[in-house]
C-alpha cells in the first residue's frame, strides 16, 4: 500500500484524506477546522473526558459564534467511559437537548471517549454526524480514525459497536503535551504496530531516538503521528468494515484484548498491545512463518520506549477463554494476524493449541 490516502499541508496543518470521505487534520490550530461543521441553529453535543476545561470552552465558544447551540456532557476517563450505563446517560443528554438528525456530536478525549462518542452518534436516530478531537496519542493514531465505534460488556471488549465514520478528525499536537508519560508511551504501541505491519520507517525513527519518540513536543512525534494515521487511512480506504485487509490493524490485539479483560481493564490498551505483538511474533516463529530476528526486533523497539514485552499475570485458561470470545474468532477457530516479515502481515487460523501454550509461556518468562 503506497499512499492511497492523500496527504497535504496548509497553514501548518497536515491533512490526510481517508478515502476521500473525510480528513484527519494534524497541526497547530486544527480546532479552526471545526468551523466547517458548524452552522446557525445547529446543536452540538460535546462528549468529553474530565480535565479538558479549556479546550471544551474554546470549542463551545466557536459553536456559539457560528450561531449554534453548545451542550456538554462529561463522561469518565479511560475504559470506564465505554460502559452501557455511560452510553445511556449520553443518550439521555441528547434527548433532553432535543437533538435531531441535523445536529452534531463531538468527542473530546482519549481513545475510549472517541469510541463512545462515535457509537453515541451512530446509534442516535440511527446516525448523526460526529467530529472527533482526540487528545491522546492512542486516540489520534487509532481510535478516532477509521470509523470503528464501540462499548465494552462483561463478556469482552468492543463486542457492541458500529462502523460510523466521522465528518472529520482534528488533532493539535499541543493537546498531547499534557499527557502523563506512561499514557503517551502506551499510545506508541499503536504507532509501532503500524511500523511492523506496513511502514518500517516508523521503526527506524523510533530506533534512531527512542527518547524523542516519547516527547510529545519533539518534531519526530508529529511525523510518527502522520505516518501512523496514513497507514490507517490507506487500509480503511480499501476496507471500512473489516471484511479483508483491515484485519491487519488488529496485529497484537487478540492477546491484548484478553489481557485487558482478565485484568478488568486495569492495563493500558497500548501496554497490552505491546505484549500482544510479542505474543503474535512468538506464535509466528513457532509456526514457521517468521524469523527469530524479527521477534527480537519486537522486543528491542518496544522495550526501548519503555513498553512491556512480557506478561506474567493470569493463567493460560482464563486468557484462552477470553480469546475464544474475541470478535475476530470464527466459531471455535481462533484467528491471528501474524508477520512473515516486517511489512508483510498475514492471517493465521486455528494454530495448534500446544503452539499457543508455548507462545504464552515464552511471553510469560521474557524479561520486559
Amino acid at each position: 500500500m503506497t499512499g492511497a490516502g492523500a496527504a497535504g499541508a496548509s497553514h501548518g496543518i497536515r491533512s490526510i484524506s481517508v478515502g476521500g470521505r473525510y480528513e484527519v487534520h494534524i497541526g497547530a490550530g486544527a480546532l479552526h477546522r471545526l468551523d466547517e461543521h458548524l452552522a446557525d441553529g445547529r446543536r452540538v453535543m460535546v462528549i468529553h473526558q474530565p480535565g479538558r476545561t479549556e479546550l471544551v470552552a474554546a470549542l463551545c465558544d466557536r459553536v456559539r459564534v457560528a450561531g449554534g447551540e453548545a451542550h456538554t456532557h462529561e463522561v469518565p476517563d479511560a475504559e470506564a467511559a465505554k460502559d452501557v450505563r455511560v452510553l445511556a446517560g449520553a443518550w439521555a443528554a441528547l434527548g433532553q437537548g432535543g437533538f435531531t438528525r441535523n445536529d452534531l456530536v463531538v468527542g473530546v478525549g482519549g481513545g475510549a471517549v472517541t469510541d463512545l462518542a462515535g457509537f453515541v452518534a451512530a446509534s442516535w436516530l440511527r446516525g448523526v454526524d460526529v467530529v472527533q478531537l482526540p487528545t491522546s496519542l492512542l486516540g489520534v493514531v487509532d481510535a478516532a480514525v477509521g470509523g470503528k465505534t464501540g462499548i465494552n460488556t462483561a463478556e469482552g471488549k468492543n463486542l457492541v459497536g458500529a462502523f460510523h465514520e466521522p465528518r472529520a478528525v482534528l488533532c493539535d499536537p499541543a493537546w498531547l503535551q499534557t499527557m502523563a508519560r506512561p499514557d503517551l508511551v502506551s499510545g506508541l504501541a499503536e504507532v509501532i504496530k503500524c511500523g511492523f505491519i506496513v511502514d518500517p520507517v516508523i521503526l527506524d525513527l523510533v530506533e534512531a531516538d527512542p527518547a524523542a519518540a516519547c516527547d510529545a513536543g519533539a518534531p519526530v512525534v508529529g511525523e510518527l503521528i502522520a505516518r501512523a494515521v496514513q497507514v490507517k487511512a490507506d487500509v480503511v480506504e480499501h476496507d471500512l468494515t473489516e471484511a479483508g485487509i483491515r484485519e491487519i490493524l488488529n496485529y497484537g490485539h487478540t492477546f491484548a484484548h484478553a489481557i485487558e479483560q482478565v485484568e478488568d481493564y486495569r492495563w493500558r490498551h497500548g501496554d497490552a498491545v505491546a505484549v500482544g505483538m510479542v505474543f503474535a511474533a512468538e506464535l509466528a516463529v513457532r509456526s514457521g512463518v517468521l524469523s527469530p530476528a524479527v521477534l527480537d526486533r519486537h522486543r528491542a523497539v518496544l522495550g526501548s520506549v519503555g513498553l512491556p514485552t512480557s506478561y506474567a499475570g493470569s493463567d493460560w485458561t482464563a486468557l484462552r477463554e477470553a480469546m475464544a470470545r474475541d470478535k475476530k474468532a470464527r466459531g471455535a477457530v481462533l484467528r491471528f494476524i501474524v508477520l512473515s516479515d516486517v511489512g508483510s502481515p498475514q492471517r493465521l487460523e486455528g494454530p495448534d493449541e500446544q503452539v499457543l501454550l508455548e507462545a504464552f509461556r515464552a511471553v510469560g518468562t521474557t524479561t520486559s
